[in-house]
């Protein structure tokens, strides 16, 4: 695979926000350190996320030591939160998962993030990640925990497969929407130095010191045509997906993974694959 490497590491600090892209993270079991632990939920305890609210992609999250977070908006003034320390545990459906979750101490929290959202919504935080969420056990090993991720620990994307994509894109119905910037596919890490769709081969992959095992492809929704950047909707890449990368009823790009280890990874680590 030549000169495959680890080209760029995205941490999403609160689901559905934008996130940041540090040179290093540490891999926990459940996911890179501080991804996804906190999370938006509706009064009725379901996630929101940019499926329902495309706008969310204008709020941002840092994430803070000790794993508090610093909320931004256009129009708003940030906000820093604390991880809780003891706080009141509640009920939250995350897709077909029921969890018990943290809210965030402050009820000015819960203000802020009501006016984000145009309704009535909270924050909570993901306390015990060990424990609280198993992974889909139709692809999962006994044991294995998942963050507030879609699914699975960590999503792999490539640029060669980005290039493919956007290629068929420019050839398609839509081609002004393209090309399309990696960030829409919201992965945590993003490897180069591949052939085009070479992840679907993979069964296991080792980025620096840490090997990962391939859980499944990603099938992808329709956050995937909101830019990130002005939170319009277009119809890409769905579309082009739709007529190119269907697998099982789904339009999958990327990969799912699941950590087979602790340690570090960084910007510019080999990356290795089996199939």
């Amino acid at each position: 695979m030549g000169n495959t490497h680890l080209k760029s590491i995205r941490i999403h600090p609160v689901k559905a926000l934008r996130g940041q892209a540090p040179r290093e993270a540490v891999v926990e079991p459940w996911g890179l350190a501080g991804d996804r632990r906190w999370m938006l939920i509706d009064d009725g305890g379901r996630v929101v996320t940019q499926r329902q609210q495309p706008r969310l992609a204008l709020a941002a999250a840092e994430l803070l030591p000790g794993g508090g977070v610093r909320l931004s908006a256009p129009g708003a003034r940030p906000l820093t939160v604390p991880v809780p320390r003891q706080g009141e545990t509640v009920p939250v459906e995350i897709f077909r998962d029921k969890v018990d979750a943290v809210l965030a101490p402050d009820p000015a929290v819960h203000t802020w993030c009501s006016a984000l959202l145009g309704m009535g919504g909270r924050l909570v935080h993901m306390d015990d990640p060990a424990a609280r969420r198993p992974v889909d056990p139709r692809y999962a090993l006994p044991g294995e925990t998942v963050s507030f991720a879609d699914g699975y620990p960590l999503l792999l994307t490539t640029t060669a497969s980005l290039d493919a994509l956007n290629a068929l894109i420019a050839g398609g119905d839509h081609a002004a929407e393209g090309p399309l910037p990696m960030n829409r596919f919201r992965p945590n890490v993003v490897v180069s130095g591949t052939e085009a769709w070479a992840e679907d081969g993979w069964s296991r992959v080792t980025i620096g010191e840490v090997a990962f095992r391939v859980a499944k492809p990603c099938g992808r929704c329709v956050v995937t045509t909101t830019d990130q950047t002005t939170a319009g909707r277009g119809r890409e890449p769905l579309h082009t997906l739709g007529r190119h990368r269907r697998r099982d009823g789904k339009l999958v790009f990327g990969q799912n993974l699941v950590p087979l280890g602790p340690g570090t990874v960084r910007v510019g680590d080999p990356v290795t694959a089996v199939a």
